[in-house]
């Protein structure tokens, strides 16, 4: 087998048990250390929320009431709910990547706003074809308005992201919708991909890489420069933050990927091994796969039959625990965390390549010491 990370599989069984933080990595710089991680998210949010607020007021009725439950302003009935639609973390980052630029965060306000519209577009479509019920402890909006307000509200988002943007007027404006379009064709290729990969036998682990870094790396990567480039950065600098983001996204994916077998459901507000539940040929499964070996072997031969059973949908609890037990024991566990860490110290070199103040780059390293050590 070649030593390739990306053209083998693992050989060393994971240890963790299901819930646990993972992966632990060791932070990057000591100046990450003092950083507050949750201020940088709340920073995010709470300078986002009135733009995003205001661009969702746009959407004719029911499309704005329908986003508004989406994004965890109301509930179901329409009461005011607290929700804050997520973790925050493109918005801090398209924040500090108008600091890394020398601007005011302020400057990254629109770009902030754009691309978490682009990114609850994206998981309003993927609810919906991946059949998910469930999304941050509530149901998901397919199931409680239909599919067709699912589609619709978000196109509507999609469309209200380049209106933020264009609506500035600016060159710059006009370089960020460029970069944002460009990132949301390649977080569309990767949705198609993730289709087409579980109608297969086999997926490498090249391939599942890539998928990744369409469908989550793209859009980090975009949130890690849209700022910069509202900011008045150039190319290089707008580039290079892309880098940062796009590994940041493939450690981000690899952490969701064994947080949708093992995570707590509790924390992830999903369904108890959701991602073997869809059949998804995440990186657990397809490094556990390419591993071979007995538990390898073992688990192909099921796979092949689970994709030929018409009654997988009423598997119990223990059919997909032992799925997981063989993908560990096989290494996909083990060689996903590792592959987390190792796509985050990529992530953390690229920042070495811009000029910065050093608080900003201390942040940069913080979100994705974040990124990877969590539960949900």
């Amino acid at each position: 087998m070649s030593a390739d990370p990306h053209e083998r599989g693992p050989r060393t069984p994971g240890n963790a048990t299901r819930g646990e933080t993972v992966p632990t990595v060791p932070p990057a710089e000591k100046a990450a250390d003092a950083v507050d991680v949750s201020a940088l998210l709340e920073r995010g949010r709470t300078l986002a929320a009135p733009v995003l607020r205001a661009a969702v007021e746009r959407l004719a009725p029911p499309m704005d009431t329908v986003a508004a439950y989406h994004f965890g302003w109301i509930d179901a009935e329409g009461h005011p709910a607290e929700g804050h639609g997520g973790k925050a973390v493109r918005p801090a980052l398209a924040l500090l990547s108008a600091q890394a630029a020398g601007a005011a965060p302020e400057v990254g306000v629109p770009g902030a706003v754009a691309v978490e519209l682009v990114h609850n577009f994206s998981l309003l479509h993927d609810d919906l074809m991946d059949g998910d019920e469930q999304r941050r402890h509530r149901d998901t909006v397919w199931k409680v308005h239909g599919p067709a307000q699912a589609i619709l509200v978000g196109d509507g988002l999609f469309a209200l992201a380049n209106e933020i943007l264009l609506e500035l007027g600016t060159v710059e404006a006009g370089r960020a919708t460029r970069r944002l379009t460009t990132a949301t064709r390649a977080l569309i290729d990767g949705q198609a991909q993730d289709i087409s990969y579980e109608h297969r036998d086999r997926v490498t682990v090249a391939e599942c890489l890539e998928m990744e870094g369409n469908k989550t790396g793209a859009l980090l990567a975009c949130a890690s420069s849209i700022g910069a480039v509202l900011g008045g950065a150039d190319d290089r600098t707008a580039d290079t933050l892309e880098r940062y983001g796009h590994h940041l996204g493939l450690a981000f994916q690899a952490v969701d990927d064994l947080l949708g077998i093992w995570g707590d459901p509790d924390a992830t507000g999903k369904q108890t091994w959701s991602d073997l539940r869809q059949r998804k040929k995440s990186l657990p499964v397809v490094a556990a796969l390419a591993a071979g070996g007995p538990a390898s072997e073992r688990l192909g031969e099921i796979l092949a039959e689970d994709a030929k059973s018409s009654d997988f949908e009423n598997f119990s609890e223990e059919e997909f625990a032992a799925r997981a037990a063989l993908i560990e024991e096989a290494g996909g566990r083990e060689w996903t965390a590792q592959e987390a860490r190792r796509q985050h110290t990529i992530a953390i070199e690229a920042l070495h390549s811009v000029d910065m103040p050093p608080q900003v780059r201390a942040q940069f390293t913080a979100l994705a010491d974040f990124v990877v050590v969590r539960k949900r």
